[in-house]
């Protein structure tokens, strides 16, 4: 027994002999303090990474002397030999030059260099947020190479890469900690509502290019991963404050502010845990932008009787001024020959503008937790538990514009991870507070103190009389909506705080405008990686599955009677494998997707990188997949009455739960209501997609009847029954060649792509009658002349009387539409400090509209983009600063609320900091939009103007 003892305690001597420790910190040049670098023994699985102090203690069986090597992103990789047991150390790392050798993950879900990337793809790490100057960092990824924004707000921007996209971008992911962060009603992401903030993220990759081989079919045009900081590799407190003011023509001078602190704590190596709270508030850029819809740069003004503003709400209801008469006079209320003094064209309300609809106010909040557990000690494996909830107030723009006014959404998530796997399941839920449709808002608060009955029969009457007494049709006008208004409430008067207030309250389309939304997402996704287990190459198998419960409540999907549940899966496998002395790098992936409504759909995706040079600093890439893209849920389900039309979802069980009663005209001749069957008609969504015509076509036969009266038949002939299919995935085949090295200390990188679509989803507009049976041809002499056995002519009246509907259909459009760009960015370090870059994009798009003229691609995106910057971070002692422009030629927008030209923009912004290292500090001092005129990305959105800050941030 005691020899047994003696061994056991020699065996545990000798481990404890075995045991050395070093200790050390890890700085630069300037004594800052690098947190999160690796230190790691070279030859064994031995390392440890800085704290936020850049101090490391790290543990080795290995006796001295042996050599450690440390790394930290944006840094020299440095070598440090240890001679003795205990010994301290002292590292200083050089910044590196060489950005194409940071280590990035998202390509092919596995670190690696992205010199060796098999694919296009963009970072930010915590040096590039510290040096931009831009007010956030989610602002400043507009300066990254392969980014267009799309700015719908001060706290809602949209993300576009390669084009194809809105605010509503649905082509394009946001994963914020492995989480995606689309809304679940919305599907698509809101900006960094509830992303993660400056001082805890630490780092931002971005795919521009299609990525659905392994992230899925919402991948289809790009993704974006926000990762934040492990309260292991980052403890401590850190906090900043920023101050500063907007200025805008229409909005005038207002101040802004923003603040956050992050508090992170490891309690052992078992246990660490962070909290971070931020908060902004300031004012909205003013949306005035009063052109007419239909008729921009026209000069078309309120005076217009017909005028429909951009950002003027209630002027949507419109009505034929003769048919308002013919009505009139059927109720004995004028003359049936006053009925002739009446012109035969529409008439608008007078609406209120968007300034007088919201308080623009902007603002946001972000509260989330994170608890984090290691059972070894180490990074083999952790558990995360994570929570995260963001609300505020942002203007969204869609078929309308729409105040989201206290929306909230959260998240939470379970995590376990290891070496070579992962396994999460979340949940993102959405509450629309007291959200509401400005719109409606108009149209209902005119309603509530006078019904479009009345306002357009005063209107009519007024204008006979106004008539008859010798007034011209112009003065006739005036004095009929002089007449008509009698009684409007005026912006900032009690009365029309009162109706205001009940309207954005009530859900109801006929009276109210708000906006309903408790939908929520579940999602769950895994994968494993094999290295370890086979050495042939790197396999990777995974898969995810999620569920959509869509519930607003009958406002804007069509759930009146309940939730609409909605699910879709997919699985991944991926092999890597390196060639010719790990000279060529071929990757191999493919992904099976799988939704409710439709098919299983395969993304395979194969590339291969050659590494050539000496030191393989010259790297050529290719690579060809083809990806797809699922109907989103509101391109299948939604229900959605926008005023002027109805947006009606192309699902099959969807046509029949979206109704509506509709009144009807009489018209002239005054059978309408025969017709009919009655005064009203119930519309479906069969009526939108199997009964109606093209838009383009009844835009044709109201101008040939306008300018050829009485010639019905030749009118008619240039109707077109819309024939549209329920949508179905859209396709796409990427092809993409790269070339990235660093030549004579310049780094270079270029990159080519050619996208073929098929299948491409969009939207038309059709018209509906109210009675009848649509058709291309027509017999005029079967039941004349009252034709009441001829629903085909009966149409036609429906078309001359305005009894129609118009309807935003969700389709897909059986042309090829092709987009090709180029990108060009090229960076070097000049005058000792200089950090200069520069870039060029090049994207376009094909399509023949000629062939399909009521599909909009909605491209929306600059034929030409140049991006430049200019930096120093050590200008001298402790004072930095960093300069950018951008450049954009004008282009065409294209969305559901309106379409136009947007003006090319010149954008500079600039930043100059001061560190204080002492108390671990630093100054920043910037500007956005610096002596150049107001701009705007979406046309409908406020135009955006200047940004003065200053900020003080602790422990950055």
């Amino acid at each position: 027994m005691r020899s047994y003892l003696l061994v056991l305690s020699l065996f545990f001597c000798g481990i404890s002999f075995a045991q050395n420790t070093i200790t050390g910190s890890v700085t630069e040049s300037n004594n800052q303090p690098i947190p999160g670098a690796s230190i790691k023994v070279v030859g064994t699985k031995a390392g440890t990474v800085s704290d936020a102090d850049g101090k490391f203690t790290l543990t080795s069986s290995v006796n001295p002397p042996f050599t450690i090597e440390v790394t930290s992103l944006g840094h020299q990789t440095k070598k440090v030999s240890i001679t003795s047991n205990n010994q301290n150390v002292v590292v200083i790392l050089t910044e590196a030059q060489m950005t194409l050798d940071e280590v990035v993950i998202a390509a092919s879900r596995t670190p690696e260099r992205i010199l060796e990337s098999p694919v296009t793809i963009e970072r930010m790490g915590i040096k590039e947020i510290k040096k931009t100057a831009s007010p956030t960092f989610y602002d400043g990824l507009e300066n990254l190479k392969e980014v267009q924004m799309n700015t719908s707000s001060l706290t809602f921007k949209s993300i576009n890469t390669r084009g194809f996209a809105t605010v509503a971008n649905t082509r394009f992911m946001q994963l914020v900690d492995g989480m995606d962060n689309s809304s679940p009603l919305l599907n698509f992401v809101l900006g960094n509502m509830i992303g993660v903030s400056d001082i805890d993220v630490q780092s931002v990759e971005l795919l521009p290019g299609a990525s659905s081989a392994l992230y899925g079919a919402n991948a289809f045009n790009g993704i974006m991963f926000m990762n934040s900081k492990s309260p292991f590799t980052y403890p401590g407190i850190s906090a900043y404050l920023k101050y500063g003011a907007t200025s805008q023509e229409a909005a005038g001078t207002n101040s802004f502010y923003d603040v956050g602190v992050r508090v992170a704590h490891k309690f052992n190596k078992y246990i660490a845990a962070k909290a971070n709270f931020t908060y902004m508030q300031g004012t909205d850029w003013y949306a005035t932008n009063y052109d007419d819809k239909r008729r921009q740069g026209q000069g078309i003004t309120r005076s217009d009787v017909n005028y429909d503003g951009i950002n003027v709400y209630g002027d949507e209801a419109s009505t034929n001024l003769k048919s308002v008469g013919q009505s009139l006079a059927a109720l004995g209320l004028i003359p049936a020959a006053a009925v002739n003094l009446l012109p035969s064209y529409n008439v608008s309300r007078t609406g209120y503008n968007e300034v007088d609809l919201t308080d623009n106010k902007a603002s946001n909040t972000k509260i989330d937790g994170s608890l984090h557990f290691r059972p070894f000690g180490d990074e083999r494996l952790e558990v995360i538990l994570q929570s995260k909830l963001g609300f505020g107030n942002a203007v969204y723009q869609g078929a309308n514009r729409y105040y989201l006014n206290n929306f909230f959404m959260q998240q939470h998530k379970l995590e376990v991870k290891g070496k070579n796997f992962f396994v999460r399941g979340y949940t993102t839920t959405e509450d629309g507070g007291e959200s509401y449709d400005m719109l409606f808002t108009g149209l209902n608060v005119n309603r509530a103190w006078k019904d479009d009955s009345t306002w357009f029969g005063q209107y009519a009457g007024a204008f006979v009389q106004a008539t008859l007494a010798g007034q011209t049709p112009a003065n006739a006008h005036i004095a009929a909506r002089g007449v008509a208004d009698t009684g409007r409430l005026i912006p900032g008067t009690p009365e029309f705080k009162k109706a205001f207030d009940q309207v954005i309250a009530n859900p109801d389309v006929l009276s109210g405008s708000k906006l309903v939304d408790n939908s929520r997402i579940y999602h769950s996704d895994a994968n494993y990686n094999f290295k370890d287990i086979i050495k042939y190459g790197e396999i990777q198998v995974g898969g995810s599955y999620r569920q959509y419960q869509l519930d607003s409540q009958g406002r804007i999907y069509t759930d009146a009677n309940g939730p609409i549940y909605y699910n879709e899966y997919g699985v991944y496998t991926q092999l890597q494998k390196k060639f010719m002395e790990d000279r060529l790098k071929f990757t191999g992936s493919v992904r099976y997707d799988k939704s409710k409504n439709f098919e299983g759909n395969f993304s395979p995706r194969v590339s291969f990188v050659y590494s050539g040079g000496e030191n393989k600093q010259h790297n050529f890439r290719a690579s060809y997949q083809t990806g797809f893209r699922n109907p989103s849920t509101q391109d299948q389900y939604i229900g959605f009455n926008v005023g002027s039309a109805v947006l009606v979802g192309s699902a099959p069980d969807n046509l029949l739960r979206y109704s509506e009663t509709r009144p009807v005209a009489n018209g002239v001749p005054a059978i309408g209501q025969v017709y009919a069957g009655g005064t009203s008609v119930v519309m479906t969504g069969v009526n939108a997609y199997q009964n109606s015509y093209t838009s383009a076509s009844v835009a044709q036969f109201a101008a040939f009847a306008a300018a050829n009266p009485g010639n019905t038949p030749g009118a008619a002939a240039l109707l077109k029954v819309t024939n549209v299919k329920n949508v179905k995935p859209e396709e796409v085949q990427a092809i993409e060649l790269g070339y990235r090295s660093q030549y004579k200390d310049i780094n270079i990188d270029l990159n080519g792509y050619y996208n073929t679509y098929n299948n491409f989803i969009g939207n038309t507009v059709s018209i509906a009658p109210l009675y009848g049976k649509v058709s291309e041809t027509f017999d005029f002499a079967q039941g004349a002349p009252t034709y009441v056995a001829n629903p085909a002519v009966q149409t036609l009246h429906a078309l001359a009387n305005g009894n129609i509907r118009a309807y935003q259909l969700y389709t897909n459009t059986d042309l090829k539409i092709q987009s090709l760009g180029v990108g060009i960015g090229l960076s070097k370090r000049i005058f000792g400090g200089y950090d200069f870059g520069v870039s060029y994009n090049y994207a376009q798009f094909d399509f023949d509209q000629a062939k399909d003229p009521g599909f909009e691609a909605g491209f929306n995106t600059p034929k030409h983009r140049v991006k430049a910057s200019v930096g120093n971070e050590k200008l001298f002692e402790n004072f930095g600063f960093n300069a950018s422009v951008r450049w954009n030629n004008e282009y065409l927008w294209e969305s559901t609320m309106v379409d136009g030209m947007i003006s090319a923009a010149t954008v500079v912004d600039a930043q100059i900091n001061y560190s204080i290292p002492k108390i671990k500090s630093l100054l920043k001092l910037g500007a956005t939009n610096i002596g150049s005129k107001e701009y705007i990305q979406v046309l409908g959105a406020g135009a955006i103007g200047q940004q003065y800050f200053i900020s003080w941030t602790i422990n950055p």
